[in-house]
């Protein structure tokens, strides 16, 4: 049996999946993705998966009417990986199964390549004006023209799903935010978060500097996101730094991420670290605030191992590996009441929520988290629990991923 997995940023969601099924010797793995990344990540790549790269340009070669852009560089890229397949059609690729992600363009012409290959569509996100990250925060409000934008930047992927077998959701809400017509094709599996790996550990520390090392004992405040943006909340978290070390001077607080954009509109000069780190100068203690950017996973682990207080912020997004992977730990997790963040946080059950604007609230939950460590613990437990219970990875999440990609 063969399968094909596309992705322009490959492995990206199908890392697990991937890694289990190249141990697989009756199944052989193939995967694609735009050839400029695969250069770049190829080293942490299984060398069992048969890897290949297409090449792609994206900038347009003549201007197109703005609402157009997005859907004129997926249709191109699509070109481009049913150029590539074609190709691999000689190197012996006969796909049972083709699984991808069709945010980009990637899917859009693979049942044209290969008509009786079953497809899988990863589904990821679905734009829409209303009730989601659009018009979400008034501190960044969007052009008036962009809820047009939105509906076109929905056409090549609607194809997409149009064209394929069957879809595969992370979450309910993220399935929900599809047309009905599209959802009815959808199932709900999470990519999967290792239990076995991600999970507490009183012994683990983590390094600040050579000679400076945190610990379980420590009071340690931590944010983590990939990117330091306003969708997850960055700007909220820094704003209430002041009242945290108000409540809680001994705090050490951590925050991981890079200082690009992921899902934000970059800003015009500087990044948003800079721009808000710049607004609470002069009362915020530096010292014990520490920005680390983006580190090893492992080390990354051990940063959840150790925190005392959590805090995951979030438009009405997609939900981030960060925050399962942080109930996983055992982490005291306060986080924002938004709509995909109460799909798997109950207040006061397993982590507390608060207003995504509530920086006053914001604050007296972190303090309420490290001053009451032992009254929180039932709460990381049942975090813990329910991450193995619905989303571990080899014992719930794996397992159906594959009777649904390979079932007939």
């Amino acid at each position: 049996m063969q399968i094909l997995f596309i992705h322009q940023n490959i492995p990206g969601q199908f890392r697990h999946l991937i890694a289990d099924l190249v141990t697989n010797p009756d199944v052989q793995v193939w995967a694609l993705g735009e050839a400029a990344r695969v250069k770049a990540n190829w080293q942490t790549v299984n060398p069992k998966l048969r890897l290949y790269g297409y090449v792609f340009q994206e900038k347009a070669v003549v201007p197109l009417n703005a609402h157009l852009r997005t859907t004129d560089v997926n249709i191109r890229r699509g070109l481009a990986v049913a150029k590539s397949l074609e190709t691999l059609k000689t190197k012996g690729l006969n796909p049972d199964v083709i699984y991808g992600h069709p945010g980009w363009g990637e899917m859009l012409f693979v049942r044209d390549v290969f008509p009786g290959a079953r497809i899988v569509n990863f589904c990821e996100f679905y734009f829409n004006a209303e009730g989601q990250d659009l018009g979400f925060d008034p501190e960044y409000p969007e052009y008036e023209n962009l809820k047009y934008e939105v509906r076109a930047q929905n056409m090549t992927q609607s194809q997409s799903l149009l064209a394929g077998d069957l879809g595969i959701c992370p979450t309910h809400w993220q399935k929900s935010r599809y047309p009905k017509a599209l959802a009815e094709q959808m199932e709900v599996v999470f990519d999967g978060v290792d239990c076995n790996i991600v999970k507490p550990n009183p012994l683990a520390t983590f390094a600040l500097s050579p000679d400076r090392h945190l610990s379980v004992q420590d009071e340690v405040v931590t944010f983590v996101n990939r990117s330091l943006e306003p969708h997850r909340g960055f700007h909220v978290f820094t704003r209430t730094i002041p009242e945290i070390q108000r409540y809680r001077p001994a705090a050490q607080i951590v925050i991981v991420g890079g200082d690009g954009t992921s899902y934000s509109r970059p800003l015009a000069h500087g990044t948003y670290r800079e721009k808000y780190s710049k607004e609470i100068d002069g009362r915020v203690d530096w010292s014990k605030v520490h920005f680390v950017g983006r580190i090893p996973y492992l080390r990354y682990l051990s940063l959840l191992q150790i925190s005392t207080a959590h805090v995951y912020l979030s438009y009405p997004f997609v939900l981030s590996w960060s925050l399962m992977e942080s109930m996983a730990a055992g982490c005291s997790i306060i986080a924002s009441n938004t709509a995909p963040v109460r799909e798997v946080i109950e207040d006061g059950i397993n982590g507390r929520l608060v207003d995504f604007f509530d920086q006053p609230q914001l604050a007296l939950h972190v303090a309420d988290a490290c001053e009451n460590r032992d009254i929180f613990s039932q709460q990381r437990e049942r975090a813990r629990q329910q991450v193995v219970e619905r989303y571990d990875l080899k014992g719930v999440c794996l397992p159906e991923l594959k009777r649904l990609i390979f079932s007939c």
